[in-house]
């Protein structure tokens, strides 16, 4: 075999910052919607790819199959969200309209006080997200910012951040989450370990997004805007609800509390060994920890909750939901467009190449494994699969046996790597910036360097464990 052959094919890496331009440039400088314009950069990334490189182009023409591939990834990552985006967003109406939200801001405000708001919305958002789902986390806790907001007339992008900036860290450094979950086994590292690092580490990255967040809300002013089927206005008019009127507290946080308790059975039954420890209660464990399962038992008592409280009529209810649904559509189509953009720059090669370009050379594992993370991440918008693709290629290298330190300091390096840059491709940068009601430019000087800075301050504090507390 000659040198030439050894050498990886950099072409996909032109395809990537093709790519990456062509949406930056259809969005912010042609204004095209975002929907029309990640689809459009993700059919572009099958077509620059090198012809014969596509799953299933031999079957398939090269410009066929680039079409048919990207429609093909739009329709799983639709599959993968979709239910639980309408499920979330049928909660979050039901909270509002219902005076739950009000109730659960009102007690929040009357504990804590107005002043630490904002700092007791990160710290309880941090552990009530470690067993939930990044988007439905998101989705079930952001009209509690809106609400607050309300009340305190400032800081709605102190407490929307809050909010996004706690999910962010758990679901990529925490096992039971599904990428940290994969990771642990993947890397053979015991679970408890992954954990408590996790939490540990996961605080000093939160705490430096804190600090940005209180930064950027003192400089950039974003009012609570009125959204299709919720207007300000309405809000505003529930706030100023006597008590008497409202659902108690217990009963307000039922559309919450329920998805999240079934959510965390499951995940903590399977991963305390219920499946094998009690064949006969985990199908039930598992059925009922589903997440489309829980987030429909959350949507069932919030629609209860309303209809008791403003003892709507199905049509009434009906006549709520419409403007949501659409909004909640219009969020689904833009997340599977981006989903279906980062699949493509995957299928193009784009992790090969990087995967190519890393081995046989001398370096830092913990460093390479957050840099091949990061660029993953970056390049095609999924966290899982930035972590799940980065432990696949950094396993064979652990098993050298030549780290320096404990292989967890690799799972965080890789889960903070994971957490880079989120962007256009970015699922999550959709939900947060639809449903959070952000203009794109908004959210690019908020969560999106939020999100770096939680990658960076982890990863740093983990290098930095990493050589004061190797705990081979």
């Amino acid at each position: 075999m000659t040198p030439a052959a050894l050498q990886p094919d950099l072409w996909p890496l032109a395809v990537l910052a093709i790519c990456i331009g062509l949406v930056i440039v259809l969005i912010t400088v042609v204004r095209l919607h975002a929907f029309l314009a990640l689809i459009a950069s993700g059919m572009a990334a099958g077509l620059l790819s090198r012809v014969g490189t596509l799953p299933g182009e031999p079957k398939v023409s090269h410009w066929v199959q680039s079409v048919e591939l990207t429609v093909t990834e739009f329709g799983k990552v639709c599959g993968t969200v979709g239910l639980v985006i309408v499920l979330a967003a049928i909660i979050g109406i039901c909270l509002l309209e219902s005076g739950a939200a009000d109730r659960i801001v009102r007690r929040f405000l009357a504990f804590f006080g107005e002043a630490h708001a904002g700092l007791a919305l990160l710290i309880s958002g941090y552990i009530v997200s470690i067993p939930i789902f990044y988007d439905s986390f998101i989705l079930l806790l952001m009209p509690l910012a809106r609400a607050l907001s309300l009340h305190t007339k400032k800081n709605y992008l102190l407490y929307l951040m809050a909010v996004c900036a706690s999910g962010s860290v758990t679901h990529c450094v925490m096992i039971p989450h599904p990428g940290p979950l994969a990771m642990s086994a993947t890397l053979n590292i015991q679970p408890g370990t992954a954990m408590l690092a996790a939490f540990v580490i996961g605080a000093f990255a939160l705490a430096a997004a804190w600090g940005y967040i209180r930064w950027i809300n003192r400089r950039l002013e974003v009012p609570v805007r009125d959204m299709r089927g919720v207007s300000r206005a309405d809000l505003e008019a529930l706030m100023h609800k006597p008590d008497a009127d409202l659902p108690s507290f217990g009963a307000s946080l039922l559309p919450i509390v329920i998805p999240i308790g079934l959510i965390a059975i499951g995940s903590f039954a399977e991963l305390f060994g219920a499946k094998e420890g009690a064949p006969a209660l985990w199908p039930w464990l598992e059925f009922l920890g589903n997440r489309h399962v829980a987030m429909l038992a959350g949507a069932l008592a919030g629609i209860v909750l309303l209809a008791r409280r403003q003892h709507f009529t199905m049509l009434q209810f009906d006549k709520l939901l419409g403007p949501v649904l659409e909004t909640a559509g219009m969020i689904i189509l833009i997340t599977a467009a981006g989903g279906a953009f980062g699949l493509m720059l995957k299928n193009a090669g784009v992790g090969t190449t990087i995967q190519a370009l890393a081995a046989g050379r001398e370096m830092n594992l913990v460093v390479l494994a957050y840099l091949i993370a990061a660029v993953i991440r970056v390049a095609q918008g999924s966290a899982t699969v930035a972590m799940l693709t980065t432990a696949a290629m950094m396993q064979p290298l652990l098993a050298g046996g030549t780290l320096p330190c404990h292989p967890v300091y690799v799972f965080l390096a890789i889960g903070f790597g994971a957490d880079m840059l989120s962007w256009m491709n970015d699922s999550g940068f959709w939900v947060i910036n639809k449903l959070g009601g952000l203009t794109e430019r908004e959210t690019l000087k908020s969560w999106t360097v939020i999100s770096t800075t939680i990658s960076v301050s982890g990863f740093l504090v983990t290098l930095l464990a990493s050589w004061l507390l190797p705990c081979r």
